[in-house]
């Protein structure tokens, strides 16, 4: 059987490192990169590089991939679509697209009531437009955020991110009226509990914080990602989310959920609140939704949306017809077998990362839930110090070896997984025996 990794050059090759030359003249040095490749095509999961050499891609261009590169689907619905027209602005001449996106987001939303969806262009204009509608649906300013999140690198989401470095960094003041308590990171617990026997403290946490520094009846929203992405994949304990939910509607507050990363067979459901026992009032989309095309949305209860003044939300290319037809076939794709898939590509990468932790100390704790899956690197497993050089260093290894990786987590400890769902077996294994050399070579 033939590999999928193919090096025909010394990394990088000539052609890449005639690139790295110009951008380096031509791109500002604070648009970071992750490896020295230049992709000059893609498939599945695979990506092809301007000198012919060809990688595994275990990061989907950070989430953007579940349903592959250059989807057969995705490139056909793109360009039918662009035959017809490009571009209106849905608020100049509308297009059936975007009606047609808005429902099916609805109607995969939980809740038996009516949801209205509004969709803009990326995965931070969809949480500064929902903070927006909870605040005027509200009337009250503060929003709660979490430790360990991340909700995008504008003003507002930058200031609901908890990383300083490198979103943060430099960057002050930041947007009034947001509120932080810690996550549900059970590995490295803010209060030194344990699960189950800590009842869910850091639930119980928003109330008291809540009382203490801004009062209830402040609050406009609680937002959180059902797994924390950028964060570490940080997946919370049974009943975390049930109990804030709780909390949330004692007050009357909104809760909304950040699935951009989480959403669509991430997780081995279409949505990772399919997982949880609750109903948001909103919840925010991107990344994979558009097959690689730039497209967020906004769902949420239908008085909640309705209570925006006309013109209030909006933009030029929000719900841009390319875009709403890759969303609509890369769900409909989801739904005839993807979401699927990533239950079955999670419980393969599950098991081996597991048994890559048994094998390997430097692995402290493996993590996720669906094809959403996680390793992080300790120096010691008692002190669970982070091991940032060893995280950076494996990534390089696994360049070296054919493998693209990304890491997570605000101690930079963190190997994320983000191949597209639509890699084989075959791939998907291929992959995993350059981490574990990787591994070898980084703890040798």
């Amino acid at each position: 059987m033939s590999k999928a990794i193919k090096l025909e050059t010394e990394l990088p090759g000539p052609k890449a490192r005639e690139l790295l030359e110009r951008r380096a003249k031509a791109v500002p040095q604070g648009v970071f990169q992750v490896a020295p490749v230049f992709a000059e095509r893609a498939e599945g999961a695979v990506i092809t590089d301007v000198d012919g050499n060809h990688f595994l891609d275990f990061a989907g261009g950070i989430g953007v991939l579940n349903a592959g590169s250059a989807n057969p689907g995705v490139v056909r619905a793109v360009c039918e679509q662009a035959r017809k027209f490009t571009h209106t602005c849905f608020h100049v001449v509308m297009y059936e697209p975007y009606v047609a996106l808005a429902e099916k987001l609805a109607s995969l939303a939980p809740g038996d009531f009516p949801k209205k969806t509004l969709l803009v262009n990326s995965g931070a204009e969809a949480v500064e437009n929902a903070v927006k509608i909870a605040r005027k649906f509200t009337g009250r300013p503060t929003v709660v955020t979490l430790e360990n999140a991340f909700h995008g690198r504008t003003l507002l989401t930058m200031t609901l991110t908890s990383k300083v470095m490198p979103y943060k960094s430099g960057f002050g003041p930041f947007a009034p009226e947001v509120t932080r308590i810690p996550s549900a990171y059970c590995y490295r617990c803010a209060f030194g509990l344990s699960y189950p026997s800590c009842d869910l403290h850091c639930a119980d946490n928003l109330e008291r914080v809540m009382g203490l520094d801004v009062g209830p009846g402040n609050v406009a929203a609680f937002i959180a990602e059902p797994i924390q992405g950028e964060g570490g994949f940080i997946v919370p304990p049974d009943g975390y989310f049930e109990r804030v939910a709780e909390i949330c509607s004692k007050y009357g507050i909104l809760l909304i959920l950040d699935e951009i990363q989480t959403g669509f067979g991430r997780t081995g459901r279409m949505l990772a609140v399919e997982h949880l026992n609750i109903v948001p009032d909103m919840i925010l989309v991107a990344k994979s939704l558009g097959g690689g095309l730039p497209i967020s949305g906004v769902i949420g209860r239908a008085e909640v949306m309705d209570s925006v003044h006309v013109g209030g939300i909006g933009g030029t290319y929000g719900g841009n017809p390319l875009a709403c037809a890759a969303a609509l076939e890369v769900i409909s794709q989801m739904e005839e077998g993807l979401v699927a898939r990533g239950a079955e590509l999670g419980e393969r990468l599950l098991a081996a990362c597991r048994d890559l932790r048994n094998r390997f100390p430097v692995i402290g704790d493996v993590r996720g839930r669906g094809a959403m899956v996680a390793m992080e690197l300790v120096k010691d497993a008692k002190t669970r110090e982070p091991a940032a050089e060893e995280t950076a260093e494996l990534i390089k290894e696994c360049y070296r070896r054919g493998v693209i990786m990304i890491k997570a987590g605000v101690l930079n400890n963190v190997i994320r997984f983000l191949m597209p769902l639509t890699i084989t077996d075959e791939q998907l294994d291929e992959g995993l025996s350059v981490v574990e050399e990787g591994l070898r070579a980084v703890t040798a």
